[in-house]
Order: structure tokens, then sequence, then C-alpha cells
């Protein structure tokens, strides 16, 4: 049987609206916001009842750092299938944040570290300012990622770099990070969370449907073998383009009342 599990830490996560961007805040700051499992049950918890008018979603931390990873005085000695079950109910959580209903922005602020940069990588894109700093420490404690890092973290920066972080403890800075590819945008120090914010203003004004594929079907296009993936691109761009949203954007462009594009 599966072992008995913390309930929902709702104190430790808080949501709050701005329009139809919703604002999601890991508030434990004493403990530099490290996961335990009652806020992994909150994260959870939110991301699967986000109101029904949210159109793009931003995770943020309360004080000084996004988030320093798993909180280890919550570690406990687990059965191999006790631990099993605990690193399962994690994916669950963190896959709510990924496989969601809205796209996801990380703003990155100080520590990125262990379970925090599971818990960003699962998001869609990432925004750090110049404090942040990235490292899973994992390796040189004698336990192993179990937030889906494994899987998500590789895509981001590859194997090769993966293993060096875990192997060595190596710490990436916030410049290195984007570098290579753990962040998309490099902000300067206290504004990750107001470039989250004008990204997910900008997100918001999107066709749900389009962000809807692109996050869900992107990528599994890109593990998919070509002709797959090319016959799945054909199959997301019809029901895309037949939606009564994306029917008038495409009119209002050709009668010249869309803006645009620009170089900047």
């Amino acid at each position: 049987m599966p072992p008995s599990i913390a309930a929902p830490a709702s104190d430790a996560v808080q949501l709050t609206l701005q329009g139809d961007v919703a604002l999601v805040r890991l508030s434990r700051p004493a403990k530099r916001n490290a996961l335990s499992d009652g806020l992994i049950l909150a994260l959870r918890d939110t991301f699967q009842h986000l109101p029904a008018h949210t159109r793009v979603a931003v995770i943020h931390g309360e004080g000084e750092h996004f988030c320093a990873g798993l909180d280890l005085s919550e570690l406990q000695e687990r059965d191999a299938g006790e631990g099993v079950f605990h690193s399962r109910m994690w994916h669950t959580a963190l896959d709510a944040v990924e496989k969601g209903r809205v796209p996801v922005i990380a703003a990155l602020h100080g520590a990125v570290v262990g379970g925090g940069l599971e818990l960003a990588s699962a998001c869609h894109i990432r925004v750090a300012d110049e404090s942040a700093f990235y490292a899973l420490p994992e390796g040189t404690r004698g336990i192993f990622v179990g937030g889906g890092g494994a899987v998500r973290v590789p895509k981001l920066i590859g194997v090769a770099r993966m293993l060096d972080m875990m192997l060595t403890g190596r710490v990436y800075n916030a410049a290195e990070g984007e570098r290579i590819g753990l962040s998309q945008y490099l902000v300067p120090g206290g504004t990750a969370l107001d470039k989250a914010l004008d990204l997910a203003a900008r997100m918001a004004t999107n066709a749900p449907l389009t962000n809807y594929a692109l996050m869900h079907a992107l990528p599994r296009i890109a593990e998919q073998p070509a002709d797959h993936g090319l016959f799945t691109e054909a199959l997301m761009a019809s029901i895309a383009q037949a939606a009564p949203e994306a029917k008038a954007r495409v009119r209002a462009f050709l009668e010249g009342k869309a803006t645009k594009v620009q170089k900047n």
C-alpha cells in the first residue's frame, strides 16, 4: 500500500490574480522556499484548480530565493516501494504545472537548486535575474533527483551537462545558465517577476487553443519520428486554425487591422 502523505500546506503557496494571469508565490522564505511535501501538494492543487478564466500562470518565490530544493529536514527513511510512491507524488504535482491548461512562466532569483530546478524545468518559460544560480547537489548528498529532473533537465541542457552538475556539484551562475539553456531570459537583479508578468500579459492575448497546442503538441512532436511529427503538426495546425478566434485573427490581419511583426 502507498505510504501516508502529508496534507497540502495551503499557506506555503499563495495564489493571486492579475486579470487573466495567475500569480503563484512560493511562500516559505525562512526556509528559502524549500519544497516540503505539503508545498508540493499545494502546488498540485493550485494548478489543478486554476480559475476558469486564467490564461497564463507565473511562479515566483517570496524572499531572497526562488527555491533552494528539497526540505532535507523532511527527508525520511523509506523502503524502495515507499520511495517510488513518494517520487510519483512529486511527478503528479509537477505534471500539473507542465501539462495543465495554461502556459507557466517561472520568475527566478537567488537559489534555483535541486527540486527548485526540477520545478523551474517543469515551467514553459524561465526568466532569471542576475542573482540566480543553479545546482543539482543530490549527487554529492548520496541521493538522486526524484521530481522529474532526470527527464526535464537534460532536455534543456543535455545529459552531459546534467551529469557534470550531479557528479561534481557544479554551480552555474545566471549568465551561464542562460547561455546553456536553463533560462530563456536574463534580466537585471530584482526584475525577473516584472519581466515574467510582462511576458504573461503578452501570452494571455494569444488564442487559448494555440497556447495549449504549443504546450502539449510541440514537446511530443519533438520526440516523434519525423513522419509522425509532421502528421501530428498537420492535425494540430488544422485544429488550431479552425477555431473561431483564429479565423477572426487571420481576417483582421488580412484587413490590415492587426499589428505586424516589427524588428526589436
